[in-house]
């Protein structure tokens, strides 16, 4: 029997597209194949006329954990090219979903960690749940969060982000939504309505217009990543990865262990 897709890709009637990431026992971690799966697929989105928008959404408890650790520890231990290359398959694939040139929207709930934080702050419209929970936690493994750290700049602001992706603390919506990481906080049984209308509030503009936009104000900002600098972020991030602390921030939470680093 096939496993399920990592990310299960739908679209209604209307034209909007939904990415269910898809690894429900895992908080839907994401790996190198979870991330192949957004770089190839939102491009594909992106080049549909009849697509109006996306939802990022988590399939299961969780909106989406962080990176695998497991995907992690071999990333570590991987020749540099190969170790590179991981690195800026995570750096690409919140590029594809940043630029791309249509709304979208994420429904967090559950946990938010890491990765996840990059997605919210890499769509036009994230919503959360009241009983999400959110945190930029790569440090606490002793891993950087350089491939999502532009964009958490973008979103929250430099003041914001350098506390929560320095300290590794976790915080509630409320704070998610003070600080710009998400843009409404309400109850489970309220998300999908007020999802809804948002949506219906886009339908009702022109694709092309929006799509200028969009891309007039990543373009006009500095908001879009050359191939440079994305090669940079992704250097940096498995640099440290493959470094000692790095793997001994693997190692410790493997074992669940403080890290030697840690008092």
């Amino acid at each position: 029997m096939n496993e399920s897709p990592v990310v299960l890709m739908s679209v209604d009637s209307r034209g909007i597209a939904t990415a269910t990431l898809n690894r429900p026992a895992l908080g839907n971690a994401y790996n190198g194949e979870m991330l192949d799966a957004l770089i190839e697929g939102i491009p594909k989105l992106a080049a549909d006329p009849a697509i109006r928008g996306l939802v990022i959404r988590g399939a299961g408890k969780n909106f989406q954990a962080g990176a695998d650790i497991g995907w992690l520890g071999a990333a570590a231990a991987a020749p540099p090219a190969e170790a590179f290359a991981a690195s800026l398959q995570t750096t690409r694939a919140m590029q594809v979903l940043n630029e791309f040139a249509k709304p979208t929207f994420a429904v967090i709930h559950g946990a938010c960690f890491g990765g996840g934080t990059g997605i919210a702050c890499c769509v036009d419209v994230a919503l959360a749940s009241t009983k999400a929970t959110f945190g930029i936690s790569e440090v606490r493994v002793g891993v950087s969060p350089t491939p999502i750290s532009t964009h958490m700049v973008h979103a929250m602001g430099l003041r914001h982000a350098r506390r929560y992706a320095i300290t590794g603390e976790r915080f509630g919506p409320e704070e998610a939504m003070r600080i710009g990481l998400v843009h409404e906080v309400h109850e489970p049984d309220a998300l999908e309505a007020r999802l809804e209308e948002i949506i219906s509030a886009m339908l009702l503009s022109s694709p092309a217009a929006i799509a200028v936009t969009k891309t007039s104000l990543l373009e006009s900002n500095g908001l879009t990543l050359t191939a440079h600098e994305m090669a940079q972020l992704a250097n940096e991030s498995w640099m440290v990865r493959a470094g000692s602390e790095g793997k001994e921030g693997l190692a410790a939470f493997k074992e669940k262990r403080k890290p030697r680093w840690a008092p």
